[in-house]
């Protein structure tokens, strides 16, 4: 039947759904095992979500249904594209994915620690920043004592390494 016969109130709306950290076409998406954990977890979390729905009316269920299966979708894709990241086969001298880095900026008083992990991990109130950010990109392949500029607008900051971990 052609969509022209079906009344505008049995047409279910498409779910909205907000995208998840972006991964860029063509990066790879390293997660530690944590942060692989977390996604199988919010996967687990997101299957029971639905299968306890429980809405009077039959079109607010299906409406809620599809927005879970939208975010299943996408958690699913993450998921499937996730590579682990051993934090034990990194090298203990040196920067990578995983590394927990503690910086003075700008000959600081208090230096201030980051972990570098996958773009879903990456929360910067938990000190969690993701690899492809700018402060990861310029920290990686560096080692204890070194230092790196990142240039905002006119504005350098200097980081010096005082430390290098992988817990």
């Amino acid at each position: 039947m052609s969509r022209g016969f079906v009344k505008e109130e049995d047409q279910e709306e498409i779910p909205m759904v907000p995208p998840r950290a972006d991964l860029p076409n063509g990066a790879v998406n390293y997660v530690t095992k944590i942060g692989y954990n977390n996604l199988l977890e919010e996967r687990n979390a997101l299957s029971l979500e639905k299968e306890s729905l429980q809405y009077d009316d039959e079109k607010e269920r299906r409406i809620a249904s599809n927005l879970i299966n939208a975010k299943l979708q996408l958690l699913n894709e993450r998921i499937a594209s996730a590579k682990i990241v051993s934090l034990n086969e990194q090298p203990k001298n040196e920067v990578r994915f995983g590394a927990t880095v503690k910086v003075v900026i700008d000959n600081a008083e208090t230096p201030q620690q980051f972990q570098i992990v996958g773009v879903d991990e990456a929360n910067i109130a938990k000190g969690k920043i993701s690899f492809l950010s700018p402060i990861a990109r310029i920290l990686i392949s560096k080692h204890f004592g070194d230092t790196a500029t990142l240039q905002l607008g006119k504005v350098e900051r200097v980081f010096e390494i005082l430390e290098i971990s992988y817990t």
